[in-house]
């Protein structure tokens, strides 16, 4: 049987040596448009797609391949006389090797000036059929989809005379993963076009980024991919200036530092322990950002994850030698910084790119059998109607503290409460089964800091115990959503202690 192999592909990478090792295997080769004309002008020697179909490419090259005498020829089973028949009746001569890429439709719709008429036209069509022909009759196909995989084609066709069926196999699975993520991104731009909001189906794709030692616990096996055109402002896109490789743990944790620290405008300096954050801090310089988020829990911050939104100099990449830290996050470190820094040798140091648009993103939460699909929570305190609910009107000082506590609560596991002033944490209560539970821990850490400062809460209260709790450790002022069935009964109890507490008709859950 003659040898033929088909190739059609938009990435040229490799393909004319590729191209070269087939026809040394004594492969003849069929091409389309572009393709064929690369080969032929490095001295292939290639059959045109119209030879094989008797017809010509037609509507701007959208019509190639689409034709019995190609995908007969791709899809017949080589050891099936019924088969063999047909092709011999129809004068089809059988395909062994297809070697397709698409149309770079990822590449064009990320182009900030992209029309809807340019991505459309970079939609595969033909490609996808073809590899997913070829990738179905693997056991009598080789199909290549990846530049990478042309050296162990070669290598076997030179050493065995043919691929074998595992290798087959292997690639044919890699075919239906890279058809369905590519029919993933044009579903979620068309979704998207539509302004569809709910589909009946969601199809979603990531890219491994890599593969992890283990996930939460070493017991556990874990990767970490990247979401395609996903936010340039994320952890997938981060810059590894130095140390170790990331870990599951350090990614979520790191994740939550920048979620937090994207709040801020100013100078700001966030710490994050298990998710949470165990103490923030703002201030006229990132190295006094820094001590505050230091102060604000000296014994939490070891082994924390740091996330800063100004470059770090010398002087705060002194501070941060200081003690034990997973991963530092900045937009950038001076040289300086650098040269302290590095002297760690497992300490993460990461870039990422402060000025990128913060897109906001679907968070998607998988569950036992199903997924669960959300906004983010990107309300702040300027979209609320904020009221003051008791007698007493805040002063400047606990309107900014109350800001701050706000913007920090929501991104603290429910039951949370944040007690902080105008600069920094203070105590933080993560993730408690009540409310007041979470108030005594974020005021016990407090301790004698409390007086004075503003206590922020995640969602209303159910009683006015936690209203007790703050006056007694010296809190003057408290922001909140508001809407319980018994507020009357905490902004009585506020107005008793002559604290100021603000409803904001928002809660901040997050589990």
């Amino acid at each position: 049987m003659k040898k033929r192999a088909l190739i059609s592909v938009s990435d040229k990478t490799g393909i004319v040596e590729f191209a070269q090792g087939l026809i040394e295997a004594g492969f003849e080769i069929i091409s389309t448009g572009g393709t064929k004309k690369t080969l032929q002008d490095n001295g292939i020697e290639v059959i045109g797609i119209s030879d094989v179909t008797g017809f010509p490419e037609i509507l701007d090259g959208r019509v190639k391949t689409l034709h019995p005498n190609v995908h007969g020829a791709v899809l017949a089973k080589h050891d099936d006389k019924n088969h063999a028949a047909q092709l011999a009746e129809h004068n089809i001569e059988p395909i062994q090797l297809v070697c397709v890429n698409l149309y770079p439709f990822q590449a064009t719709i990320s182009k900030p000036e992209v029309t809807v008429e340019d991505a459309i036209e970079n939609i595969d069509i033909g490609g996808p059929t073809m590899l997913r022909s070829s990738a179905k009759n693997h056991e009598y196909v080789t199909v290549i989809v990846d530049s990478n995989d042309y050296p162990t084609v070669l290598a076997e066709l030179k050493q065995n005379g043919g691929v074998s069926k595992t290798t087959n196999r292997r690639l044919a699975a890699k075919v239906f993963r890279h058809t369905a993520a590519y029919d993933a991104v044009i579903s979620e731009y068309m979704t998207e076009l539509a302004d569809e909001e709910n589909p009946e189906s969601l199809t979603v794709t990531y890219e491994l980024k890599q593969s992890l030692r283990y996930g939460e616990n070493p017991h556990q096996k874990a990767a970490f991919y990247k979401k395609p055109l996903g936010s340039v402002f994320s952890i997938a896109e981060a810059n590894q200036l130095h140390g170790k490789e990331l870990s599951y743990n350090n990614i979520n944790d790191a994740d939550a530092a920048l979620q937090i620290v994207k709040e801020f405008n100013e100078p700001a300096a966030v710490a994050v322990k298990h998710m949470n954050p165990c103490g923030v801090g703002v201030g006229a310089t990132i190295l006094e950002a820094y001590e505050k988020a230091y102060e604000a829990d000296t014994t939490s911050i070891f082994g924390g994850i740091i996330a800063l939104n100004r470059e770090v100099d010398k002087a705060t990449a002194e501070k941060l030698h200081e003690i034990f830290l997973e991963i530092i996050i900045a937009p950038g470190f001076t040289q300086e910084a650098v040269d302290v820094l590095t002297s760690k040798k497992n300490l993460r140091l990461l870039t990422i790119d402060f000025d990128a648009v913060k897109k906001p993103e679907r968070k998607l939460t998988s569950i036992e059998g199903g997924l669960l699909i959300q906004d983010q929570d990107a309300y702040s305190l300027k979209d609320a109607e904020v009221k003051v609910a008791t007698k007493r009107e805040p002063t400047p000082e606990e309107w900014k503290a109350m800001e701050l506590g706000w913007k920090i609560v929501k991104h603290v596991k429910s039951n949370a409460i944040v007690v902080c002033n105008d600069q920094m944490t203070l105590g933080v209560g993560a993730g408690q089964m009540n409310r007041v539970g979470a108030a005594k821990i974020a005021l016990e850490q407090a301790g004698e800091r409390a007086t004075g400062s503003a206590l922020a809460s995640d969602a209303f209260f159910p009683m006015d115990d936690t209203v007790e709790a703050a006056a007694k450790a010296g809190v003057t002022a408290i922001i909140q959503p508001g809407g319980s069935v018994k507020d009357e009964d905490s902004i009585k109890k506020a107005d008793e202690y002559g604290i100021t507490m603000v409803f904001t008709g928002i809660r901040h859950f997050k589990h």
